[in-house]
């Protein structure tokens, strides 16, 4: 299978921007001082993130991935881990599936 130069072009310069983005906000956070309104601010930076990338599947989709999305927020809210809670959702959007097709019969 060959690969396209202009498709590994574009991997690496979005790879470039990510890492510069990292970086360069690691960088800034050095000037900020860490007050309880900033610190509340960057806690709540996963959920925002989860929900902004979730929402519009969960609004364009069926009753299952509706379900995994409210899983997904839910233990976000009470775990507090993204990647625990996106697993959550993954699992009950899988179980919804399945129970719907008839599975648990």
């Amino acid at each position: 299978m060959a690969v396209d130069g202009l498709v590994l072009l574009a991997l690496f310069g979005m790879g470039a921007v990510t890492y510069a983005t990292r970086v360069g906000g690691f960088w800034l956070m050095r000037f900020v001082t860490i007050s309880p309104r900033v610190e509340a601010a960057l806690r709540a930076i996963p959920i925002s993130v989860m929900t902004a990338g979730l929402a519009p599947m969960a609004l364009a989709s069926g009753p299952a991935e509706a379900l995994g999305y409210v899983v997904a927020i839910v233990l976000m809210v009470i775990v507090r881990f993204d990647i625990l809670a996106a697993f959550g959702g993954v699992a009950a959007v899988a179980l919804a599936r399945h129970l719907m097709a008839g599975g648990g019969t």
